[in-house]
């Protein structure tokens, strides 16, 4: 259920590609969109089995493709909007590929699930178990997929185009600013909370620090650690949802796991989700 809804959130705008008001009735382009998606999920994994992490896209890049997937169905969803005269079926220009290469897009915009599942990969050491691993999570998620573009397909021609337009531009800046959090392209408050036994007698810091990943974000969100020492975090699981993934020093980490992190200079070190939704900090002291 984790995956099903934060990548129906994070990848679904791409659906708005293959629905306006005069060719958003074909189902079968749904149909598409689904089997390129398979597909190149299924293909990711088997590059991942036989390859490892060196066919990893990094955080940043990572973070790139969600901007410009954001941008995207912003452009679709204006397009939604619009209202104007359909040509003839005749006269409108087809793509027989745009359904399936925009289901095979879908890889390239992260949800937390998702890297958990290539994680999975690469750790099978088989491009067999990779391609299966992928394809099979493909698979459970396809359900969602499919509801989402019949509830497109249903609206395309009527009012309500125009409220599922507004929906998915908001979708896409939540796209875009999750991308610039992930990337670390947006400014953080990195300011320590302020408590009478730190004001009164401050302890050290210390070289373990524990977090907890939950629904809502990462408890305690800011931690404080010693500097110039190695620090060791751990990260505990108390939900899953896109938390169980986790961006920090540049690496993705699937969570529950402890990260050893070398020395660090005083000053905060930032973290987030895989999806670029929540952050974390850590305060070196």
């Amino acid at each position: 259920m984790a995956g099903t809804a934060s990548c129906a959130a994070a990848q679904g705008g791409l659906l708005m590609g293959l629905v306006d008001r005069c060719h958003g009735r074909d189902p079968v382009l749904v149909g598409w969109f689904l089997a390129g998606r398979l597909a190149s999920y299924t293909a990711t994994g088997a590059l991942l089995g036989l390859l490892g992490s060196a066919v990893s896209l990094p955080p940043r890049a990572r973070a790139a493709l969600l901007v410009a997937a954001g941008v995207m169905v912003i452009v679709f969803a204006v397009r939604l909007m619009r209202r104007g005269r359909c040509a003839p079926p005749s006269e409108r220009p087809v793509s027989r590929y745009k359904a399936p290469l925009l289901g095979a897009a879908t890889i390239l915009v992260p949800c937390g699930v998702t890297i958990g599942m290539e994680m999975i990969a690469v750790s099978s050491g088989s491009p067999l178990a990779g391609a299966a691993a992928m394809a099979g999570f493909v698979i459970g998620t396809t359900p969602a997929f499919a509801l989402l573009g019949y509830v497109l397909r249903r609206i395309s021609r009527t009012r309500l185009a125009r409220v599922a337009g507004v929906v998915a531009v908001a979708a896409g800046l939540w796209t875009i600013g999750s991308g610039l959090n992930l990337g670390g392209w947006l400014p953080s408050d990195t300011t320590a909370p302020l408590s009478t036994s730190s004001l009164s007698a401050p302890s050290p810091a210390p070289r373990v620090v524990t977090v907890w990943a939950t629904r809502d974000g990462y408890r305690p969100a800011f931690v404080t650690a010693r500097a110039g020492v190695p620090v060791e975090v751990i990260f505990k699981v108390a939900d899953r949802g896109c938390t169980s993934t986790v961006t920090i020093d540049g690496r993705d980490v699937a969570l529950p796991a402890t990260v050893r992190l070398p020395p660090q200079p005083p000053g905060p070190l930032r973290y987030v989700c895989g999806m670029g939704m929540f952050t974390g900090i850590i305060n070196f002291s």
